[in-house]
C-alpha cells in the first residue's frame, strides 16, 4: 500500500473543518490510512496576547489583511520536502477535476485558508507554490473551498470510494456530465426507467449513456464540449 496522502490545513477556524473531515469519504480515507489530515490553527504561531493574524493594509483602504509571519510560521512547522503550498483564493487558477487529478499525485499538500480582505503578498511570492479558485465568487474565508478541494482530491484515492473504476464515470471524469441515473422501483408516479437500462443488452447501455451525457453536455454546459474539442486541436 502506498503512504497516505498528507493533508494540512493552516486556518483561524480549524473547528470549521472537524465536522467534515470525520465523516463519509474522509472518514473512509483517515480509518484505511489512504489520507492523513490535520488542521493548523494560526493563531497558535502568533506573538501577541491577542493572538493577533491580520493588520490593516499600508495605502489604507478598507478591510484587513493577514498577516505574513504567523502564515511563514505555520506551514513552516509542517513543510515537508515534498509538500505543496495551496493558497485558496479567489485569484487563483480555476479548479476542475482535472487539477483535482492533479494534485492526487502529490505525497504532501499545505493548504492556506485566507480570510479578510486577503493574505499579505509576501506568502505568495514567497512561499506559496500554487493558488485554487473554486469559482468566481467570494466567500467569507478559505476553509469551505478548501474542503471542497479536499474532497475532490482525496475521493479520486484509490481504494477511498470501494471500486477502482468508481469515479470513472461521474461528471466531468471524461469532460462530460453524467448521464441520467435511475433506481428502484421501475415506476414512480407516472415516470418509468428508460426500458433500454432493464434490457440487460450491456452495450445499448452504454451506448445510451453516452449518448444521454453528450446530449444533457450540450444542453447544460456546451462550454465542456468546446473545451474538449479545443483541447483535441492543440
Amino acid at each position: 500500500m502506498s503512504d497516505p496522502l498528507k493533508i494540512d490545513v493552516v486556518t483561524i477556524f480549524p473547528q470549521m473543518l472537524d465536522g467534515f473531515l470525520s465523516e463519509s469519504m474522509m472518514k473512509r480515507a483517515s480509518d484505511q490510512d489512504l489520507a492523513a489530515f490535520r488542521t493548523i490553527n494560526l493563531r497558535d504561531f502568533t506573538d501577541d496576547k491577542h493572538r493577533t493574524t491580520d493588520d490593516r493594509p499600508f495605502g489604507g483602504g478598507p478591510g484587513m489583511v493577514m498577516m505574513g509571519e504567523p502564515i511563514f510560521k505555520a506551514v513552516e512547522s509542517v513543510r515537508t520536502d515534498d509538500a505543496k503550498v495551496i493558497l485558496m483564493t479567489p485569484q487563483g487558477r480555476p479548479f476542475s477535476q482535472a487539477v483535482a487529478r492533479e494534485l492526487t499525485q502529490e505525497k504532501h499538500l499545505i493548504i492556506i485558508c485566507g480570510h479578510y480582505e486577503g493574505v499579505d503578498e509576501r506568502v505568495r511570492t514567497g512561499l506559496v507554490d500554487d493558488e485554487i479558485s473554486i469559482g468566481d465568487y467570494v466567500l467569507t474565508n478559505g476553509v469551505l473551498p478548501a474542503a471542497v478541494v479536499i474532497d475532490a482530491v482525496v475521493r479520486l484515492r484509490p481504494g477511498v470510494l470501494g471500486a477502482e473504476d468508481g469515479a470513472e464515470d461521474e461528471s466531468f471524469s471524461h469532460g462530460l456530465l453524467e448521464y441520467p441515473q435511475y433506481t428502484r422501483p421501475a415506476e414512480f408516479r407516472g415516470m418509468d426507467v428508460p426500458d433500454v437500462l432493464r434490457s440487460g443488452n450491456h452495450e445499448e447501455i452504454k451506448a445510451w449513456r453516452k449518448a444521454q451525457a453528450e446530449r444533457r453536455t450540450r444542453e447544460r454546459r456546451p462550454d465542456l464540449l468546446k473545451k474538449g474539442n479545443d483541447e483535441i486541436m492543440e
